[in-house]
């Protein structure tokens, strides 16, 4: 009896859906050393499956009108059962969302996690944020309220600094003049696809990370210290998403506008200019370097450089030389660089005016400085390691 239950359970895990599962989330071999850093992608992808849940049950109830979507919103907190719930389960998922990946991304640039073979991972997980901040720009918009406006025009104006092309870009994203009903239904669209395309590039991301394996803390191979992520990281992830569940219960429950914007639930009037235009938290330290760089091309450049560098990492870094605890001015570029996008962060919500402006330009040009130095730092490395390498082998030749 037990050895036919035996055959049925793995007969069972040989159908292809399954088999996925089994290949992915169960019986895949990792690093025994990983610790609570290593959680963090988990969190993510539960972060994006409640905000897609979510936004479907919000887009019932939602009008893409610039008369009715403040008011479509209002409907939705005060009239529908549970209602605010979901808004409130959106608005803040979409705050935790952002501080997850954050904490990602820099536990990857710590951990130097972009290092061949695994450059392909990185350079999904850079398109990944990217799409996600467009996403999360148009979804501020939505409710129609009187920061959703005019951080609308300001930002979409951006884009009229690109030579040729702005102009007409601005235009298309408008579908007019100004921003006006074609602009909310625009983005309304966006809005709603571009989660779909995530949660692909997500799955992509996690099956370019499974062809080689996951990373550790000590940046070695440790192939010959491998465990099943079943029952032991499963239990860790598991842990870590309950902690996450009750910060999200309390900021829905007990505080859910502290991650907002108070000028947000006063409805869009273009006649009236709030007397301090900021984004969302998540965008302020893009916010902070756009304001500290007066011309507005150079602006968007000096954004385009950002991921650029990101992008880049990878191919300046050698294999060889990998973990943080070998790398001490490595660890030093990292911190700095946090602590700059933290500052650069508070800038951001700073109104224009002394000390903030020039405080904000030094950050920026820090900050800047910092992530050359993380690409100047991976490159020395690999110079370095190549050197060495060639040394060794010639010493071996000799002998």
């Amino acid at each position: 009896m037990k050895t036919s239950l035996k055959k049925l359970r793995g007969s069972l895990w040989d159908q292809p859906m399954l088999a996925v599962a089994q290949n992915h989330l169960i019986s895949y071999p990792t690093p025994s050393n990983l610790n609570g850093n290593y959680n963090w992608g988990v969190l993510a992808g539960l972060c994006l499956v409640l905000q897609i849940r979510t936004g479907i049950f919000l887009a019932m109830h939602y009008t893409a009108h610039v008369d009715l979507a403040f008011h479509s919103v209002q409907h939705l907190m005060r009239d529908v059962p549970n209602g605010w719930l979901l808004r409130y389960l959106h608005a803040n998922g979409r705050s935790l969302f952002f501080i997850v990946v954050y904490m990602h991304l820099f536990r990857g640039l710590y951990y130097t996690s972009y290092a061949q073979p695994r450059e392909f991972v990185w350079l999904v997980g850079v398109v990944i944020l990217l799409i996600m901040i467009l996403t999360a720009f148009i979804g501020y918009v939505l409710p129609w309220g009187q920061m959703s406006l005019w951080g609308r025009t300001v930002i979409t104006s951006l884009a009229s600094a690109l030579p040729l092309v702005g102009t007409s870009i601005v235009g298309w994203l408008w579908g007019g003049f100004a921003v006006d009903n074609p602009t909310l239904n625009r983005f309304y669209s966006f809005h709603y696809l571009f989660p779909f395309i995530l949660r692909r590039l997500s799955l992509v991301h996690l099956r370019a990370l499974h062809q080689y394996g996951s990373t550790n803390p000590l940046g070695i191979n440790a192939q010959s210290d491998l465990v099943d992520f079943y029952p032991y990281f499963y239990t860790k992830d598991l842990v870590a998403a309950l902690r996450l569940s009750f910060g999200a219960a309390y900021l829905v429950n007990f505080n859910p506008e502290l991650l907002g914007h108070p000028d947000n639930n006063i409805p869009a009037n273009p006649y009236a200019t709030p007397r301090h235009i900021v984004p969302e938290w998540y965008f302020l330290w893009v916010y902070a370097i756009l304001r500290s760089i007066p011309n507005k091309l150079a602006g968007v450049r000096a954004i385009g450089l950002v991921f650029a560098a990101l992008a880049a990492l990878p191919y300046m870094h050698k294999p060889s030389c990998r973990g943080p605890s070998f790398r001490r001015l490595h660890k030093v570029l990292v911190w700095a660089l946090i602590g700059d996008f933290m500052l650069l962060s508070y800038l951001g919500q700073q109104p224009v005016e002394p000390p903030y402006v020039v405080l904000g330009q030094r950050r920026t040009v820090r900050f800047f400085s910092l992530l050359i130095g993380l690409c100047v730092r991976a490159w020395a490395d690999a110079l370095l390691a190549n050197f060495s390498l060639k040394k060794s082998h010639s010493k071996d030749f000799a002998c």
